[in-house]
C-alpha cells in the first residue's frame, strides 16, 4: 500500500482513451519516451491521488497502447474512465538528460526576450505532431505561441525560473492564438 499523502509532485504520463473490446481493455495515449513504458512505473494515479491504476500492456494499435487495468473487467467500467489522466510520482522518474526537460518543468517559467523584456509565463506545452510549442500568457501579447526549438528558445534556466526567447525579425509577426 502506498501512502498517498506523499504523492504531491505528480507528473502526467498518459491519458485513458476509449474502450477496446468488451473485457475492459482501454486505449492509452502514452507520453513516455517508449510508449509501453507507461506500465513500468508501478501504479499510476488520478490527479487527486485518490485512485490508483495498475496497468498491463496487452498490445499497441495506431500509436495507442492497449492496456488492461486491474479491476476493470467490462466495457462499461472502461468507458467510465475515458479521459482520465494517469500520473506518477515525480520521484519515480529518471532525471531528464542534460538539455532535456519534462513539459511540467517548463510550465510556470517566466519568458523574457534576449533584452530582458517580460513576455509572460509559460502556461502550456503542446505537441500536435510537428514539435513542441509553448503557450505564453500574461504578457503584453495575448496568447503568445512560440516553437520550442533552440533557434527560438535560447536558454532554459529551471533554477531561476525563466527562459529566454529570441523574437522574430521586425519583418515577421509573432504568432498569436485567436479566441474561437
Amino acid at each position: 500500500m502506498c501512502d498517498t499523502s506523499v504523492l504531491v509532485d505528480l507528473v502526467v504520463l498518459g491519458v485513458i482513451g476509449t474502450p477496446r473490446g468488451i473485457k475492459g481493455n482501454v486505449r492509452i495515449k502514452s507520453f513516455t519516451e517508449v510508449p509501453e513504458d507507461i506500465a513500468a512505473y508501478g501504479p499510476l494515479w488520478n490527479a487527486q491521488a485518490t485512485r490508483s491504476f495498475s496497468l498491463s500492456i496487452v498490445g499497441e494499435r495506431q500509436g495507442y497502447m492497449i492496456a488492461h487495468i486491474d479491476g476493470v473487467n467490462d466495457r462499461n467500467a472502461a468507458k467510465a474512465l475515458k479521459g482520465a489522466k494517469l500520473h506518477v510520482d515525480r520521484a519515480k522518474l529518471p532525471p531528464p538528460a542534460k538539455g532535456s526537460f519534462y513539459h511540467v518543468d517548463l510550465i510556470g517559467l517566466n519568458a523574457v526576450t534576449e533584452k530582458g523584456d517580460t513576455l509572460g509565463t509559460v502556461s502550456a506545452v503542446f505537441n500536435h505532431g510537428a514539435g513542441d510549442v509553448l503557450e505564453i500568457e500574461g504578457g503584453t501579447i495575448k496568447n503568445l505561441v512560440v516553437s520550442f526549438t533552440r533557434e527560438v528558445v535560447q536558454e532554459v534556466d529551471i533554477a531561476s525560473g525563466k527562459l529566454v526567447i529570441k523574437l522574430p525579425d521586425e519583418d515577421n509577426e509573432l504568432n498569436e492564438v485567436e479566441d474561437i
